[in-house]
C-alpha cells in the first residue's frame, strides 16, 4: 500500500485524504497544531513544524511521495530529501520559486508567460524613484498569503504604507474579471486543465465566492489554458497547479500568481465536475492517468470566514436553511474556534444554469454565518 506524507494538516490536506483513501492509500501527515483538521482522518499524524529543517527531513523518511497543502514549507529540507532518493512534487526547487514573488515574477518575464510590468525594490525607501509607474501594487516577496503582504499604490501619499522588505511593484491592470484555472501534469508529462472559474474577491482581498462557468469567451478561455499548458511545460512542473490570471477591459489574459497545490478556486470540483482537484492532485503525484475535468454541471464556491466581531468556540447559523436547498453542499473543516475572517469551510452549488447558481449563491450568502 502506498504513503503520502503531506507537510501542513489544514483542510486542504484533508480533503486530500478523503480522496486518498478511495485508493487505499495512506496518508501521514505533519502540523504544528495538536488539532489540525488532518488529525482525525489522517493514517498518522505527527505533530511539528513544517518550516523546522530536521522536523521535515525525518517526517519524509518513510513515504514513497512527499507532497504540500501550502507553500510555506523548509524548501531545503525538501531538497535535501530530495537528493536522498525520496521523490517529492511538487518539486522543490518549484516551491521555492513560488516562495517568493519576485522570483515568480522574473520566471514569467524570462519565459515569455504574459504578466503585468514590475519592477523590484528592496524596501519602501526606493518607491520614490517609480512614482512614474504608479498607480501599482506593492506586493511583499516572501510570507505574504490571503490578501496580506499586498498594499495598492495610487499616488506617492501611500508610499508610507509600503513595505520595508523585499517586494515586487506590479503595475495596476484595468481588470474586467479575474479567474483561475487548475492544472494539472504527470511525471509522465500528461497535462489536464480545469475549466476556467470567475472568482469574486471578498473586501479584505479573500475569495468570497467563485463561478463555473466562468462569465468569458471561449478565446479568452482558451488563450488562458494554452498559457496553463506553456508554464506547466516550461516548469516540468509535476503536481496540481492554481493559476490565477487578470483578464483585462482590452481582453489581455495574463498570469497574476501561482499556487503548487490544490487551491480554494478549485473546490466547487468536488461536487460539479466529474474528477475533483484533490482526485487530480494524487493522481498526478502518483504518476496514475489524470482524470476527466469536465464539468458535470453549472457550480459554484461560497467561503465560509468567520463573521467580524465573533471570536471564540464555533457556532454555525443558517445549516437548516440552506440544507433545504437542492444542490447545496456544506463542507466545514472541523476548527474549533472561530475569528474574524478565519477560513473555516466552504459550501458548494450546484444548479441547471446560471442564473439559478447566482439566486443559490445570494440564498448562502444571505443564511450561512459563523459566529461565536
Amino acid at each position: 500500500m502506498k504513503k503520502i506524507g503531506v507537510l501542513g494538516g489544514g483542510q486542504l490536506g484533508r480533503m486530500m485524504i478523503q480522496s486518498a483513501m478511495n485508493l487505499n492509500i495512506q496518508v501521514k501527515t505533519l502540523d504544528p497544531d495538536p488539532n489540525a483538521p488532518c488529525k482525525a482522518m489522517a493514517h498518522q499524524f505527527v505533530e511539528g513544524s513544517i518550516n523546522e529543517y530536521f522536523t521535515v527531513v525525518e517526517f519524509g523518511k518513510d513515504v514513497d511521495v512527499l507532497t504540500i497543502e501550502m507553500e510555506n514549507v523548509n524548501a531545503q529540507a525538501l531538497i535535501d530529501i530530495e537528493r536522498q532518493g525520496i521523490v517529492v512534487y511538487p518539486k522543490p526547487n518549484h516551491i521555492q520559486m513560488i516562495q517568493d514573488k519576485r522570483v515568480q515574477k522574473q520566471f514569467y518575464l524570462d519565459n515569455g508567460i504574459p504578466t503585468s510590468p514590475f519592477v523590484l525594490v528592496e524596501s519602501k525607501d526606493e518607491l520614490e524613484e517609480y512614482e512614474d509607474f504608479l498607480p501599482a501594487v506593492m506586493k511583499v516577496g516572501k510570507g505574504g498569503y490571503d490578501g496580506r503582504g499586498v498594499q495598492v499604490m495610487k499616488s506617492k501619499d501611500d508610499f508610507e504604507k509600503g513595505f520595508n522588505a523585499p517586494s515586487v511593484l506590479e503595475k495596476m491592470v484595468d481588470i474586467d474579471k479575474e479567474i483561475s484555472i487548475i492544472a494539472a501534469r504527470n511525471p509522465s508529462g500528461d497535462i489536464t486543465t480545469f475549466p476556467a472559474v470567475e472568482i469574486v474577491y471578498h473586501e479584505s482581498n479573500l475569495v468570497d465566492y467563485l463561478l463555473s462557468p466562468a462569465s468569458i469567451s471561449s478565446d479568452v478561455e482558451e488563450r488562458a489554458k494554452i498559457i496553463a499548458y506553456d508554464l506547466l511545460e516550461k516548469l516540468d512542473y509535476v503536481g496540481l497547479l492554481a493559476i490565477e490570471f487578470f483578464v483585462d477591459k482590452e481582453g489581455n489574459v495574463i498570469v497574476n500568481e501561482i499556487a503548487p497545490r490544490t487551491h480554494n478556486s478549485g473546490h466547487q470540483t468536488i461536487e460539479g465536475n466529474v474528477t475533483s482537484q484533490f482526485d487530480q492532485h494524487i493522481r498526478a503525484i502518483l504518476d496514475l492517468p489524470l482524470g476527466d475535468t469536465s464539468r458535470r454541471c453549472a457550480s459554484a464556491m461560497v467561503n465560509v470566514l468567520g463573521e467580524k466581531g465573533y471570536t471564540g468556540e464555533a457556532k454555525y447559523e443558517g445549516v437548516e436553511e440552506i440544507l433545504a436547498i437542492p444542490g447545496v453542499y456544506i463542507h466545514l473543516y472541523e476548527k474549533k474556534f472561530t475569528k474574524p475572517e478565519r477560513k473555516m469551510g466552504h459550501i458548494t452549488i450546484i444548479a441547471d444554469d446560471k442564473d439559478e447558481l447566482l439566486e443559490k449563491v445570494n440564498k448562502v450568502k444571505k443564511y450561512f454565518k459563523v459566529i461565536a
